[in-house]
């Protein structure tokens, strides 16, 4: 990817934006979309000057937001239908029971956070607009989100890019492991929530239930 963003910017340095902004918007409908990967490779393309960061932050908080708010207007729209439709299988409904629950719960915070959950993030903005959960409401703590993603990922490129000058590869790689990390941190930390809130049975009770 480093090396395909190395071209469109020695081409036109406008398709690059176009780039992040459409793996962003897509991402927020299909979580397959390497968007944190396109913003985090722009933001290492961006330490050699030859993109500008603010753009990059402006191309990738656009597309969150308008990807993010499509799959509001799906969920509000065709509700019971687009859930079934995008989380089949037991796993993908427990996904969204979780959504529902956790929105119920804590709402603009579960927005703000499922911004860095993939699996999550359309969960809760399918979730959101088949509530309805007010629009304007989630339109401000995403926009929030968006940005706030736009930034961490664009400037952990940039800055990897930085420190490593001369082999921006280097930067990209260190980057992209830093935002693994992250991931992996936020998912142990939601199943380690689960584990917590999980009721514990009294001895004998598993046996009981058999």
């Amino acid at each position: 990817m480093f090396t395909q963003f190395t071209h469109l910017v020695a081409e036109a340095s406008g398709w690059a934006y176009a780039v992040v902004f459409i793996f962003a918007f897509l991402d927020a409908l299909l979580p397959v979309v390497p968007s944190e990967t396109a913003v985090i490779t722009a933001g290492v393309v961006a330490a050699t000057g030859q993109l500008s960061l603010a753009f990059i932050l402006a191309a990738a908080a656009c597309g969150a937001f308008a990807g993010d708010n499509t799959a509001y207007a799906i969920g509000h729209r065709f509700g019971p239908y687009a859930k079934a439709r995008y989380f089949r299988g037991e796993k993908r409904r427990k996904t969204i029971r979780w959504a529902e629950r956790q929105l119920a719960e804590r709402g603009g915070e579960l927005i703000l956070i499922a911004r860095f959950i993939p699996g999550g993030r359309i969960a809760v903005t399918l979730s959101a607009g088949a509530a309805p959960y007010p629009w304007r409401r989630f339109a401000i703590f995403d926009a929030i989100a968006g940005i706030f993603w736009a930034s961490y990922a664009a400037l952990l490129g940039f800055f990897g890019g930085k420190a490593f000058e001369h082999m921006p590869w280097a930067g990209l790689l260190l980057a992209l492991g830093v935002a693994f990390a992250v991931t992996g941190a936020i998912e142990l930390g939601r199943a380690y929530a689960r584990h917590r809130r999980r009721p514990r049975q009294p001895d004998g009770a598993q046996d009981d239930a058999e």
